[in-house]
């Protein structure tokens, strides 16, 4: 007899632990719970814990995506640097291949995110690991 589990497993974050909050001010996420989570809907693969700095905002909008203004119709707040924010996975590996990523929180950046950014990519940019042995 095996016993059946409808609960989904806990989202895990690129270290294989628990998926940490990224931000609540302002309320980040595709699911706007302050956690870089994915589903089924999220096209965009909104899973990378950022802390936006003002070279990775202005990269953004040059590429047509408006992150610094303000979008109340969406809950967008607008960013500023310092700013953290569930990006985009491929945006994020655009800016990194461009030399302009933002720095990312590990335990907050789903594993997702490891379906189209290397690794080592995330942990040259860590701001939440000690080391390279990663």
């Amino acid at each position: 007899m095996s016993i059946q589990n409808d609960t989904p497993s806990p989202a895990r974050n690129v270290l294989g632990g628990p998926l940490a909050p990224c931000s609540m001010r302002p309320l980040t996420g595709f699911f706007r719970t302050g956690c870089c989570d994915t589903g089924p809907f999220d096209t965009g693969l909104h899973v990378v814990c950022a802390q936006v700095t003002a070279e990775f905002l202005d990269f953004s909008r040059s590429r047509g995506n408006d992150l610094i203004t303000p979008r109340p119709e969406y809950r967008f707040p607008g960013l500023k640097p310092g700013d953290r924010w569930c990006l985009c996975a491929l945006r994020w590996l655009e800016a990194y291949e461009s030399g302009v990523a933002p720095p990312v929180i590990l335990a907050a950046t789903h594993e997702a995110a490891l379906t189209v950014i290397p690794r080592a990519a995330l942990l040259q940019h860590a701001l939440d690991v000690v080391g390279s042995d990663g």
